[in-house]
């Protein structure tokens, strides 16, 4: 069970620890004042790593092997040159240049067991990089970023695309699982030489008819898989949640009744029951609230036929916290879980969502949440 919590916020990266009482403290910051949205930690050999976003000196990457007590920079995830004859990818929807600078770290994911060093880094605008030597350096997946049906990928809540989701496959590292804001969710069956696009029956309801069910335009929220059957994996779309039981290819969308709201940005999978998965549901597109000014969690425990709403501990009224799609994370047990908030909020589960307790209020926005 894990006893510390990433928090990466929009001024500084907090680590909390839980208490020989069983209470939940903030024990250190870092970097403070500076943005940093994403911060991982690799449990094959206790380093931490953390994406910070300046925004005049750009995007940098830190790592500490004591825990947090020094941060040392290594190598930033950088996009080559464009060539000066290709034309501009431009953003369908904003018909904009989609640049070849990284603009955001916006994902961190460790690579299997059998592939020491390897770290997993996704950006905006949309482009996948990998390391082999623990992030001193980083190389683009050009075989991702070369694919012709890049061109129809768009910006969601951000100018550019964003890859926002790797999921490695716990019994076989090669099989790597991204989703992308607005592309859709695409599969690497050979450690990324490879990729196809998956998707059949996630649907898309602001999108015309007939490009609706088009799998590589998908705003895939957040990715989400079960450890102990990688076949399973849940996805917080734009306009549902949706759950796949064979590896990608199908997707059923939820159509229960039961949760505030389909819309939302994160999503939890249990690491060894793939019927369950937690939810932070919000009313979508202009207002980005939680539905009624309740600030709750939504757990489904049978595939999502149904849903339990989750209160216990949760503000009840006049609460307008929205959580990030990295804002919701469940340890290796699958009972204790945490979630951080926009408004600076965290709060600790011990018992599958239950029950909350509130670890403080006075954190910057919270971007990314982490057991480690």
């Amino acid at each position: 069970m894990s006893d510390r919590i990433l928090a990466a916020t929009r001024k500084g990266l907090f680590i909390v620890t839980r208490q020989s009482s069983g209470d939940w403290k903030v024990d250190s910051a870092h970097f403070v004042g500076d943005h940093v949205p994403m911060a991982v930690h690799d449990p094959r050999d206790g380093a931490l790593y953390a994406g910070v976003h300046h925004e005049h000196f750009g995007d940098k990457m830190h790592r500490s092997r004591d825990g947090g007590a020094t941060w040392d920079e290594v190598g930033t995830p950088t996009y080559p040159e464009k060539p000066a004859d290709r034309p501009d990818d431009l953003c369908p929807m904003r018909q904009i240049p989609i640049p070849w600078t990284t603009k955001l770290i916006w994902e961190l994911t460790v690579g299997g067991g059998d592939q020491p060093g390897r770290l997993w880094c996704g950006t905006i605008p949309g482009g996948l990089f990998k390391s082999d030597d623990a992030g001193d350096s980083w190389e683009l997946v050009r075989s991702l970023w070369d694919d012709p049906a890049r061109a129809k990928w768009m910006g969601g809540g951000f100018d550019f695309p964003g890859l926002h989701s790797v999921f490695v496959d716990p019994r076989n590292s090669k099989r790597v699982v991204t989703a992308v804001s607005c592309g859709g969710v695409w599969i690497s069956e050979d450690d990324g030489a490879s990729w196809k696009c998956e998707g059949t029956g996630i649907r898309a309801d602001y999108a015309p008819p007939e490009t609706a069910y088009d799998p590589q335009t998908q705003d895939v929220h957040r990715l989400a898989a079960c450890r102990a059957n990688p076949a399973v994996m849940w996805a917080q779309h734009h306009n549902g949640i949706f759950r796949t039981a064979d590896g990608g290819a199908n997707w059923t969308e939820n159509e229960s009744d039961d949760p505030p709201s389909r819309f939302g940005f994160a999503v939890a999978a249990h690491p060894h029951d793939d019927q369950t998965a937690w939810f932070v549901p919000a009313i979508k597109d202009e207002h980005r609230v939680p539905v009624a000014g309740r600030f709750v969690v939504t757990r489904t425990r049978d595939g999502g036929k149904s849903f339990d709403t989750l209160t216990d501990g949760l503000p009840g009224e006049h609460a307008y916290d929205l959580v990030f799609r990295h804002g919701l994370d469940v340890d290796t047990t699958g009972e204790r879980l945490t979630t951080g908030s926009t408004t600076g909020s965290l709060w600790v589960s011990e018992n599958a969502g239950d029950q909350w307790r509130c670890v403080t209020s006075h954190l910057p926005p919270i971007y990314t949440v982490r057991f480690a």
